[in-house]
């Protein structure tokens, strides 16, 4: 059975940082593609970052590129988004998510459809 575990959101001013992680159990996981997506009331779940296997491939949306950075550590089965330089518009629920088939060879890593196993989400809101 997999298991997707997401911690680390909170409350945090413009301008600020935090580190959100995430615990993948039930498969290999060093074989998955992971990424995270996020949701804010009233709009579609949209892809935020997505970190390969060996972490040689990151993906970034625009809105993201520069301030946030996701890193993974294959031992601990975790994986990481640093977020920092937060502006309001970056609330949201955060979801992580583990890529359906091994070595995505075939998936779009921006898509939603490419993930088979998500968390329950990690709040993440930003006072101005």
């Amino acid at each position: 059975q997999v298991q997707v575990v997401e911690s680390g959101g909170g409350l945090v001013q413009a301008g600020g940082s935090l580190r959100l992680s995430c615990v993948a159990s039930g498969r290999t996981f060093s074989l998955y593609y992971m990424g995270w997506f996020r949701q804010a009331p009233g709009a579609e779940r949209e892809f935020v970052a997505t970190v390969s296997w060996r972490e040689s491939n990151t993906v970034y949306a625009d809105s993201v590129k520069g301030r946030f950075t996701i890193s993974r550590d294959n031992v601990k089965n975790t994986v990481y988004l640093q977020m920092n330089s937060l502006k309001p518009e970056d609330a949201a629920v955060y979801y992580c998510a583990q890529a359906r088939s091994p070595y995505n060879t075939a998936g779009d890593v921006r898509s939603h459809h490419t993930y088979a196993y998500w968390g329950r989400g990690a709040q993440v809101t930003v006072s101005s």
